[in-house]
């Protein structure tokens, strides 16, 4: 708890991490904890980006109707809640509201809810929805500028963007962001998000958090552009840590 403390300090008070207490901490915990420190290192240009999927070993983040509750464990909610308290922004897109209706708010851990962005390019979503009803913390809504026919979606914020091909792209994301002082942005979701700021090389650091079940079919967790040959894949050299019953990479 001290160091849990401490770190959210460093994320939003300007603490030291190198003064974080490691006493009663075993190893596992130390290098979650070294994670967490990873991501409050600061970007290059300003805002550091990290995404997290929780999936089944078959790569699946949801059954082919959408449903996507316990696929991972309690351990991996609590850390997308820490990552969440350690960001000034959590973003989903618009399908992950519809689909789960989510708070984005941090309750599981001790910290701050960070800013809460939508992706809705076709501006598709509903005034229902509880992330653009419910507030504190803010709602930032981000959509193709030629869709924004008004300034606010119940107590949201609507930006508007310009679009390549009726896309966000997400360096566009990312610069409305940064404009806005945002430091650290957590990509909670979905896969699809996911992978189109891994596709455009927007990612500072990703967490896939694996869990012991086989769905068999559903929804993919990242979908890529398609290569050729494995020497095109995506190399990886990652840390590997268990989470409750599920591996954190």
């Amino acid at each position: 708890a001290r160091a849990w403390e401490r770190l959210v300090a460093c994320a939003h008070g300007g603490a030291d991490p190198a003064e974080l207490p490691l006493d009663g901490l075993g190893p596992v915990e130390r290098r979650l904890l070294a994670a967490y420190r990873e991501l409050l290192a600061p970007s290059p240009d300003g805002l550091r980006v990290v995404a997290h999927l929780g999936q089944s070993l078959d790569g699946r983040i949801a059954t082919q109707p959408g449903h996507s509750r316990h696929v991972t464990g309690e351990a991996d909610f609590v850390h997308m809640h820490r990552l969440r308290a350690l960001c000034d922004a959590v973003l989903v897109g618009a399908g992950t509201v519809a689909h789960d209706d989510p708070q984005l708010t941090v309750r599981l851990v001790p910290g701050p809810s960070p800013l809460r962005v939508i992706l809705d390019p076709d501006r598709r979503l509903e005034a229902r929805y509880r992330v653009l009803r419910e507030v504190p913390p803010p709602t930032l809504v981000l959509c193709r500028a030629d869709r924004q026919d008004r300034e606010r979606l119940a107590a949201a914020e609507v930006v508007g963007l310009p679009c390549d091909g009726g896309e966000l792209h997400p360096r566009r994301v990312l610069e409305a962001l940064r404009a806005r002082g945002v430091r650290r942005l957590f990509v909670e979701g979905g896969g699809v998000t996911v992978s189109r700021f891994l596709a455009a090389g927007c990612l500072d650091l990703l967490h896939l958090c694996v869990a012991p079940v086989i769905i068999g079919s559903g929804r993919d967790a990242l979908c890529l552009p398609a290569i050729a040959r494995m020497d095109e894949a995506i190399r990886l050299a990652p840390e590997v840590l268990p989470l409750g019953e599920d591996w954190l990479f």
